[in-house]
């Protein structure tokens, strides 16, 4: 029996000394590693197809990292991990608004960007998604009990697929997840760490702008009445 595939990651990252450390540490945990060290060259590897995630540093000479993030999602959901070298500067907004799932700040130690890998690729396991424009998979038709309704937003957890209007609406396997934990839960105010918790898996409190960023991506494709803020405590998924 052969063994499965090693998962394909590409690194963008201009430091070479980094991209050095970087792709010899994910290597020995058994990623397939192609690293660019400027993002044009970067979006070209990417568009040679077959990678399941992109870890982007933000500041990238050429096209820069949110650069890189917004023409990857014109055609593809693949994950993307965002490195910045600046935890509280716009960067990071910047990063997550242009559809990056996640973010973490350099310096960054080794099992902490594994572990940040890992989430993403449980996420993208557990909510398969076909790229923008792409058909909707041939899966059979949702049991009964599969297809959550919401006036005219369907969410088909068996074949991982939301509807608006009867019209396909393709999600990052991230934004998907957080919107079946609304779907889990309609009319019931979500805290901000939950959400953490459970869809991004941070053991701790981690920053809660990757769940505002996210909750505002969904409203851009669902419709901004879908999910209410709730001030001071969290969101809601409104029934």
């Amino acid at each position: 029996m052969s063994s499965p595939a090693p998962v394909r990651v590409l690194l963008v990252e201009d430091d070479e000394l980094m991209r050095r450390s970087f792709t010899v540490a994910l290597e020995r945990y058994g990623y397939a590693m192609t690293a660019a060290a400027d993002g044009l060259t970067g979006l070209e590897l990417f568009r040679d197809g077959g990678f399941d995630l992109l870890v982007l540093d933000v500041m990238l000479p050429g096209l820069d990292g949110i650069g890189l993030c917004r023409r990857v999602r014109e055609t593809s959901l693949v994950p993307v991990l965002m490195m910045s070298a600046r935890g509280d500067g716009l960067d990071v907004v910047a990063g997550l608004e242009a559809g990056a799932d996640d973010y973490v700040v350099k310096p960054v130690d080794t099992y902490v960007l594994v572990a940040r890998i890992r989430s993403l690729l449980r996420r993208a396991t557990y909510a398969p998604v076909p790229a923008p424009g792409a058909a909707p998979a041939d899966v059979p038709g949702p049991a009964e009990g599969e297809r959550l309704v919401f006036g005219d937003l369907a969410v088909d957890t068996g074949g991982m697929e939301v509807f608006v209007a009867g019209e396909p609406v393709a999600l990052t396997p991230t934004e998907l997840k957080l919107l079946l934990e609304f779907a889990a839960h309609p009319g019931i105010v979500l805290e901000r760490h939950t959400l953490l918790r459970n869809v991004w898996e941070y053991g701790w409190d981690g920053d809660s702008r990757v769940v505002d960023l996210c909750v505002q991506r969904l409203r851009r494709k669902l419709g901004r009445d879908r999910i209410e803020t709730v001030r001071g405590f969290g969101y809601k998924l409104r029934r």
